[in-house]
């Protein structure tokens, strides 16, 4: 299991785009903060609730779908996931 309190932000961030590069088969070179899950990566509601299952099982932590609907870019999902870890410390 990945132990987020243990990374940086930008360690976090590489690693999401580490991850959704393997899952969605994406050139992860110009991927950053701002792109966006929808448009840019061209990820469609049902990749997204297969990506919020693989952050679970790798980091044991669960956003909450409320949570989950507001994310649009690379930047939101490392926000979201900073704040998970920082609750659960």
């Amino acid at each position: 299991m990945v132990n987020l309190k243990e990374m940086s932000k930008e360690q976090l961030q590489e690693w999401v785009i580490d991850l959704l590069a393997d899952m969605f088969e994406l050139d992860k070179n110009g991927l950053g903060a701002g792109s966006s899950l929808y448009d840019d990566l061209d990820i469609d509601s049902i990749d997204a609730v297969d990506l919020a299952v693989r952050l679970k099982e790798l980091t044991g932590l669960r956003l909450q779908p409320e949570v989950f609907k507001t994310i649009r870019t690379i930047g939101d999902v490392v926000e979201a996931l900073t704040g998970k870890a920082e609750q659960a410390a």
